[in-house]
């Protein structure tokens, strides 16, 4: 577990403005889900929260396990 703490460290000291941004938006939208099922404003776009939010997520995981890896 500590190895893998210290590899995920050790990538987030290389990542750019652009991989902080989407990390950002990844948390940002995460947050704005959970509160959709609290708040009928958001309701109606809870599909297109989800979209931005795997598009995100997916973005982030690949910088960080797959491209850096190399």
């Amino acid at each position: 577990m500590k190895n893998l703490v210290n590899k995920l460290l050790s990538t987030t000291k290389k990542y750019t403005v652009l991989d902080y941004s989407f990390l950002k938006i990844t948390l940002i939208s995460l947050g704005i889900l959970i509160g959709t099922y609290f708040s009928n404003f958001f309701l109606n776009y809870t599909s297109l929260l989800w979209i931005i939010f795997l598009i995100s997520y997916i973005f982030i995981i690949y910088r960080t396990f797959i491209k850096r890896r190399r």
